[in-house]
This record gives C-alpha cells, sequence and structure tokens, in this order.
C-alpha cells in the first residue's frame, strides 16, 4: 500500500516551499479584472496578463483595507483616477498560500506612474497609426454648414455636462431656435467606446430623415484615465470616418483626447460647445446686417446718381416745355376736352352696369330668401307630423307600464295599465292577453 499525506499536510508542503524559494516581493505589470471592494474595506481582484484578447495568466490579488487605503489615495493624487477594472499597473506583490483559500498575491504597493506612463504610450501608438491611416484629418475635411440647426447629441442623459448644453442651447438670450436629438451612452468605463459607437451607427440611419447637420459628442470633464475611452482606436476611427461633422466637448482645457484629435471641431467643455453653435447663428446674422449695410449704401448712391441724372433731365424738359407751350395750349385743351368727354361716357357706362348688378343681386336675394321659406315651412310640418303629440291628436294612444312602453315587456294578466290619449290618462288592468305575433 502506498504511503499517503492528508491534504492540509501537502498545501502545508507547498506553503513552506513557496516560503523558502521566493523572493518576499515582486513588482509585476498585470490588468485588474473583477475589482471590488468589500464592506470591511478590502479589495478584491485578479491579475491578468493578456496577449490582446486572449488570457495567458491570472492570480487571484487581495489588498487589505490598511494598506488599501493609502495605495489609493496616492494612487488617485498621482492620476486623477480610483482604481479598477481594466487598469493596467505596475503592483510589488507578496505570493502567499492559504491551506484553505489557495494561491493568492497580497499587494503591497502600486507604482501609479506605471499606469500615466502606459497610457501615454498606447495613446501615442493610437495616434501613429491614425496617422499613418490618413485618418486624423479626415472628419475636419467635412463641410460644416454656416449656421447649424439641427444636431445629435451623445451624452448620458443624466450627465451635468448635458444639462448644461441644452440649457444653453435652448434658453439663448437671442432666441435662437436649434432641434437636437440625444443618443444616450455611458461615457466612461469598458462599455464607453462600445456605447458611443453604436449611437454614431444610429445617427447615421437616422440623420437624412431627421436632417441631421453635425454630431456633438458631450461629457464635461473628467480625470486623465476616466477619459480612456476616448482614446481607444476604434472609437477615434468611427469619428474620423464619419459621414458629418463631429464636435467634441468631452473635458477639461487641459485635456485632450484623441477623440478630440480627430474631431472636426474640437472645443474645451459643453458649454463652449453650446456657445460655439450660437456663435454661428450671431455671425450669420452680423455678416447679413453688414450686406444689408453694403446693399443699403449702394442703393443710396445709386439713387442720387439717377437723381442728378433726372433733376437734368427735368431742366432740360421745362426748358423745352416753355418753348412749346404757346403753340401746344390748344392742342392740351382740345385734349382736355376729350379725356373729359370720355370720362363721362365712362363713368356712365360704370353707372348703368353697377344699376343692373343691383338689381340682380336683389332679384336673387329675393328668391333666395323665398326658396328658404318654403323649405323652412316644410321642415316644421315634417317635424310638426313626428311630434309624439300630434299622432295622438289622430286618435292614437301610448299604453305603458311604470312609465316603460308595453311592447319592451312581458305582459301578465291582472298587471296595471296607463293608457294616454290626446286628453285623458286610462288606468285599466289586463283581463287576458293574446298573441298576434
Amino acid at each position: 500500500m502506498h504511503s499517503s499525506i492528508s491534504i492540509s499536510e501537502l498545501n502545508q508542503l507547498i506553503k513552506s516551499a513557496l516560503e523558502t524559494q521566493l523572493e518576499p516581493t515582486y513588482w509585476v505589470v498585470g490588468e485588474l479584472t473583477d475589482f471590488r471592494v468589500a464592506g470591511a474595506g478590502h479589495a478584491y481582484f485578479e491579475l491578468v496578463e493578456k496577449a490582446g484578447n486572449t488570457v495567458l495568466a491570472k492570480i487571484r490579488g487581495n489588498l487589505w483595507s490598511f494598506a488599501y487605503r493609502e495605495i489609493a489615495e496616492r494612487f488617485q493624487s498621482a492620476t486623477g483616477t480610483h482604481l479598477k477594472t481594466g487598469m493596467k499597473v505596475l503592483a510589488q506583490v507578496a505570493v502567499s498560500f492559504h491551506p484553505l483559500y489557495g494561491l493568492s498575491a497580497n499587494v503591497k504597493d502600486i507604482d501609479p506612474s506605471f499606469s500615466l506612463g502606459e497610457r501615454a504610450r498606447l495613446r501615442q501608438e493610437t495616434i501613429d497609426r491614425l496617422t499613418q491611416e490618413g485618418l486624423l484629418t479626415l472628419n475636419a475635411s467635412q463641410t460644416l454648414p454656416e449656421v447649424l440647426q439641427k444636431i445629435a447629441i451623445i451624452s448620458s442623459p443624466t450627465a451635468a455636462g448635458y444639462g448644461d448644453f441644452v440649457q444653453q442651447i435652448d434658453r439663448n438670450s437671442s432666441g435662437f431656435k436649434i432641434y437636437h436629438k440625444l443618443y444616450p451612452a455611458a461615457m466612461q468605463g469598458n462599455d464607453a467606446s462600445a456605447s458611443i459607437t453604436e449611437a454614431l451607427k444610429r445617427i447615421g440611419a437616422q440623420k437624412n430623415s431627421l436632417g441631421i447637420e453635425a454630431v456633438v459628442i458631450i461629457r464635461g470633464g473628467g480625470a486623465q484615465l476616466d477619459l480612456d475611452c476616448f482614446d481607444q482606436y476604434d472609437l477615434a476611427r468611427e469619428i474620423a470616418t464619419f459621414s458629418l461633422p463631429v464636435l467634441t466637448g468631452i473635458g477639461h482645457e487641459r485635456d485632450e483626447t484623441i477623440a478630440d484629435l480627430v474631431a472636426h471641431t474640437r472645443l474645451k467643455t459643453p458649454t463652449a460647445v453650446a456657445e460655439f453653435i450660437l456663435s454661428s447663428f450671431r455671425e450669420f446674422e452680423d455678416n447679413l446686417r453688414i450686406q444689408w449695410t453694403r446693399l443699403e449704401r449702394m442703393i443710396q448712391g445709386q439713387l442720387r446718381q439717377e437723381q442728378t441724372l433726372l433733376e437734368g433731365q427735368f431742366q432740360r424738359l421745362k426748358s423745352l416745355g416753355l418753348r412749346l407751350n404757346s403753340s401746344s395750349t390748344d392742342k392740351l385743351q382740345s385734349l382736355e376736352k376729350r379725356l373729359k368727354s370720355t370720362m363721362r361716357s365712362n363713368l356712365e357706362s360704370q353707372k348703368s352696369t353697377l344699376t343692373h348688378l343691383e338689381k340682380n343681386l336683389q332679384k336673387s336675394a329675393l328668391g333666395l330668401q323665398q326658396r328658404s321659406a318654403l323649405q323652412l315651412t316644410q321642415i316644421k310640418k315634417s317635424l310638426s307630423q313626428l311630434d309624439p303629440r300630434s299622432i295622438l291628436k289622430r286618435g292614437y294612444s301610448r299604453t305603458e307600464i311604470n312609465g316603460v312602453p308595453v311592447d319592451n315587456l312581458p305582459l301578465e294578466v291582472g298587471q296595471e295599465l296607463d293608457t294616454y290619449t290626446s286628453k285623458n290618462k286610462i288606468k285599466s288592468i289586463i283581463k287576458s292577453i293574446e298573441n298576434h305575433g
């Protein structure tokens, strides 16, 4: 029979071997997955090594509450964001083996400068790829309308930046009217890039039916690492190749994402985007005002020139008129007489025509009145014939039981009937019933 040991003894051997063979700590690079903080303040996660989307190795990680508070505060102070799932970190770990819980890496420290440096390296690689593919300035080549009147907005509906943007657009002091439609999307986190890309696809499908002229992506400020989704290649390519101009307002002045670089127009904040759109209206109005002023001045100059020409013509005509006055007086008097005669003839003709029209109108109105009176008499006669009292006066009667016509009731011998004639109400009792139906 083979000799054996217990599981706990085997685990103790493993624990002892690890403690004697491994260094106290190691610095390792890995991606945080399933990162969560328990109620007691301990952080639990997995450190994962990947090649693309393929997981090559992983180890369970712990960050005990006392160390977690200090490391998390220092990391946030340096990077402007919290430790979270999807973040690549350089961590100092001590490998431990628990007989019950197995192998784990207890994190002793995390270097925030590595996360910032890794982010910068990946960002530059993405910029270089977009430049090589000719995408960095592609969306900027789109023609932006002189005045933006219909826009699609990609944002979180609960974001303060979105609320500020809509309020500034809708309540502008000049009363400009801008149609806008929200396409909700996640604006941070692992799903943000795919969510924004999907929103762009929905806009692309509806842009023609809605008459959309441009897309606005707004978020507001945030920590550097919270904006990582806007540095991803897939989202940048979607923006760069989109068929409408894309305007961004997704960070503060100190932040410039790759999405900003490939967009048609990059502005600092959502309110800056709103002001940019409103300024297009004001600039259009100013240009119209300038054109109007130029046109007005040109017309005034033309009028002055024409006035001078007219005055010259008037003086020449006046001189000519004086010379022709004596010989033309008789002709003018004759023309005046003919004109007066013609006018009197026309007036008499018009007067005769009006008199004839008046008579025809009176005749037509009288005929219409007579026909309407005859129709009204016929209607009154028809209504009188339908009056129940008229029917009773012709010798008919109406019989009821408790106010209900007997035709609508099952009848029984002994029931009391109320019979109404035009002058009397008669009470009677049913003695027999014969069915004639």
